[in-house]
């Protein structure tokens, strides 16, 4: 399972202050700290503009070039703007890519899938339209069919594609945390070559112990199909659980990587 660090990400409060006053050394320090921990591309999200559409673009780019000092790690690009994302490719010096993200409304369909196209990115693809959240796993589906139909038109192979299936807080709705993993097994039946993504801690807003419910949130997600995650790298046990997990549901040949992490002492019970 690939995992994406949740860190940098401007709805956290020092994380936004960081980038305001352009404190390098913080964010430095996220990037290094998430990448030693193991993750395998770091997310960086600048948040909503507050400025101008100029004022966002400028500061992007500095955060991406401030992580990519910090980490030869691979980005991704964490944006619902597509300028923002056009800007911070700008003078992205990785191979590997990920956009996050688009959704199946027809204007960001078309803009953000030319850019993933373009750059031959990984592309998150959120299983909604231009409204809200859907409620169900069809509505959801349906989304996922006109995003892929668009992005296989504009030359995307199907394995470019993570579908973000969408996660609710199962405080809100309790039925939420059943659609979403059954939206991960219809996806991975419908589109055998896409790929599955989620940003794990959103099940356990507004609960007490809210990791204790992302991991075992987790390791319900990977049986269904799971793969990726973005997540808090520093949480040794969820990265423990990232390792059982790929072991029990046949991604870990001999168990090679889990026995590995277990020698490092990386595997935390």
């Amino acid at each position: 399972m690939l995992v994406i660090g949740e860190s940098i990400n401007a709805s956290n409060q020092s994380v936004a202050e960081a980038i305001a006053n352009r404190d390098r050394e913080f964010l430095e320090g996220l990037a290094r700290d998430q990448a030693a921990a193991g993750a395998d591309f770091i997310d960086v999200n600048v948040g909503a503009r507050r400025g101008s559409r100029d004022d966002g673009a400028a500061t992007i780019e500095w955060l991406v070039e401030v992580v990519q000092v910090a980490t030869d790690k691979p980005l991704a690009i964490d944006s619902d703007d597509p300028a923002i994302i056009e800007a911070a490719l700008r003078n992205y010096r990785g191979e590997r890519l990920i956009i996050n993200s688009v959704t199946a409304e027809p204007a960001r369909l078309a803009s953000i899938g030319a850019l993933a196209a373009e750059r031959q990115a990984w592309l998150v693809a959120l299983a909604m339209g231009d409204k809200e959240i859907p409620d169900s796993v069809e509505q959801r589906l349906a989304a996922c069919e006109l995003i892929m139909a668009h992005l296989i038109r504009v030359g995307m192979g199907a394995e470019q594609v993570f579908f973000d299936p969408l996660v609710l807080p199962i405080a809100v709705d309790s039925s939420q945390g059943l659609v979403t993993l059954k939206t991960i097994e219809q996806i991975k039946l419908r589109y055998p070559a896409a790929r599955t993504v989620m940003g794990l801690s959103n099940i356990s807003y507004g609960l007490p112990d809210r990791k204790l419910v992302n991991r075992a949130f987790l390791l319900m997600a990977a049986y269904a199909g799971l793969d990726a995650a973005i997540l808090d790298p520093l949480d040794a046990k969820a990265m423990s659980l990232v390792k059982v997990a790929d072991m029990l549901t046949g991604k870990d040949p001999f168990c090679k990587g889990y026995i590995r992490a277990y020698r490092s002492g990386t595997i935390v019970d």
